[in-house]
Parts: structure tokens; C-alpha cells; sequence
């Protein structure tokens, strides 16, 4: 079969899209949904389109910001929704199939506003290389009936930041910003304070130049990733110092710098994913988030 090109993939896009009428897009301001929300205006009409993000603890200020402005530079409405996921103490405790619950949350509140308004789709970001990583939300979004146009059209995550680069937009070579929820061990009770604890830490990071990094946290332990280049950087005496004190003012204990450097999904390293009948929802497939 010969490889389509970007243009034929967005053109695909475009045509899924376009039969669908009316959509409200679930947009967390990265990439994949940032570009389908742009091409979903493009070709229905912002007044046909609504973008719509969840609000919650496990989401960093930052990002709904960042959302705010982009939705805003799109000329698209903006709702905020809130999911209250922490109010599902099994959502709290963390459980391995966490996004599933996430994700459900997010998607029941979207469900409402679509017969509230007469939306005919609520439609995620979801691309093509998710589909083989372990993402137990692409289960939520099928048991919602939640479309992914982006990955019926086949394009991945090289074909997104391609054309979100032709279509100027400026999140292109933004680096991906999971929920900070993926920072806690599965089994480790999530808490909004441990959530901040996390976002400080990161944004201490990202003010000395390291844009893509995760703090993982372990209970006293705050295990930092940051790509191979870095490891120098923060290994440093003085910046090591400067580092350690300040994660330290946040309650942790310990502050490790992790040598395998950064790894997007490091704590799924530890599943061990039960494919068998009876599963939970949203534990099947093996991969990285």
C-alpha cells in the first residue's frame, strides 16, 4: 500500500469532519487537539464548533491559560467544564485504569452539553499512534461514543506537529504535558496537594530552561526525568543545591535525579497489564502514555 501523504491525510480530515455538522471538541491545548479544533473551524464555521475543557486539580493552571488563549486566537467558544473526578474515591486511589475514570468524567459533562445545546459530536484528538499505546481512555471515549476524526484520518503524531507547523499554529513543537496525575505511582492515593507539590516543581524546572521534564512523585521522593542533555545541567553542584533546597520547601525529603533520563509513561515501566476476560475498564493494551 503506498504511504499517503500529509496533505491526502488532511484532506481526510477534512472530509470526516465536514459530515459531521456540528461538534464539540474536547481540548486540552496541545497538539492533537489543538489542530483538530482548527480544522474542525476551518471547515464547519466557528459557530459550529465548541471547544470544551475539563477543569480539575490533575490539570495545571498553565495549561487552562494556555487553553483560554488559543481557543480565543482560534476565534472558537471556550467552555469550562469541571469534572470533579476527586469526588470518585476510586479515581483517588489511583488505580492503574485512572484515565479511564478521567476520561469518563470529562466525557459524561460533554455528553450533557451536546443534548443541551443539539451538538451532533463530541470529537477528541486522539491520533494514530495511540491507538497502539495504553491509553485506557480511548476506552472511555468508545463507551461514550466519542469520534476520533484525527485518527480515522491515519495521522500520527509526526503528521500533527507537521501540520500544525503549516497551519501556524504555535503549539507545534510544544512538548506533551500529561495530566499531572501520571506524575503519582499507580496505588499511590492521588490528593490535590501532592498535584501542586508536582506543577511547582516542574515550573521551577521550566524557569532554568528545561521545557520538558517530569517529577515523579514517591511519597518523600521526588524522582526528576529530564532528557539525557540536562542530566549534566542538574547534576551541577550549585544547581543541584538550588534544586534540592526547593523541592525540599515543597515536603520532599529526598530529591533524585533519575540517570535513564526523561521517559514519557516511566511509571507504566511497573504494569503488568492483564489482557484476560473481567479486566476493569480501560486496563488493556501495553505501551507508554
Amino acid at each position: 500500500m503506498t504511504e499517503r501523504t500529509l496533505a491526502e491525510k488532511h484532506e481526510q480530515l477534512q472530509r470526516i469532519l465536514g459530515k459531521m455538522k456540528s461538534v464539540a471538541v474536547a481540548f486540552s491545548a496541545g497538539v492533537d487537539s489543538t489542530v483538530l479544533l482548527k480544522v474542525a473551524v476551518d471547515v464547519l464555521g466557528a459557530g459550529n464548533v465548541t471547544a470544551v475543557t475539563g477543569r480539575s486539580p490533575s490539570l495545571a493552571p498553565a495549561e487552562l491559560d494556555q487553553a483560554r488563549d488559543l481557543t480565543a486566537s482560534i476565534g472558537v467558544e471556550h467552555v469550562v467544564v469541571d469534572t470533579r473526578e476527586f469526588d470518585n474515591p476510586e479515581y483517588c486511589r489511583n488505580p492503574a485504569n485512572r484515565c479511564y475514570l478521567c476520561k469518563s468524567a470529562l466525557y459524561d459533562q460533554m455528553k450533557r452539553l451536546i443534548e443541551k445545546r443539539g451538538i451532533d459530536f463530541v470529537v477528541a484528538g486522539t491520533n494514530a499512534d495511540d491507538l497502539s499505546d495504553y491509553r485506557p481512555g480511548i476506552d472511555a471515549g468508545r463507551d461514550f461514543g466519542v469520534r476520533a476524526p484525527v485518527a480515522e484520518a491515519g495521522l500520527d503524531k509526526k503528521d500533527l506537529r507537521d501540520l500544525a507547523r503549516q497551519l501556524g499554529l504555535s503549539v507545534h513543537d510544544k512538548p506533551a504535558s500529561p495530566c499531572l496525575a501520571s506524575r503519582i505511582p499507580y496505588g499511590e492515593a492521588i490528593t490535590p496537594e501532592k498535584l501542586r507539590a508536582v506543577e511547582a516543581a516542574e515550573t521551577y524546572l521550566h524557569e532554568l530552561g528545561i521545557r520538558e521534564c517530569r517529577v515523579r512523585h514517591h511519597d518523600t521522593v521526588a524522582r526528576i526525568e529530564v532528557p539525557g542533555e540536562f542530566i549534566p545541567l542538574l547534576a551541577e553542584a550549585e544547581n543541584a543545591a538550588r534544586v534540592d533546597r526547593y523541592l525540599r520547601s515543597l515536603g520532599y525529603q529526598y530529591v533524585a535525579l533519575d540517570l535513564r533520563g526523561f521517559r514519557s509513561g516511566s511509571l507504566n515501566e511497573v504494569l503488568a497489564i492483564d489482557t484476560r476476560a473481567g479486566e476493569p475498564k480501560g486496563t488493556r493494551r501495553a505501551g507508554a502514555t
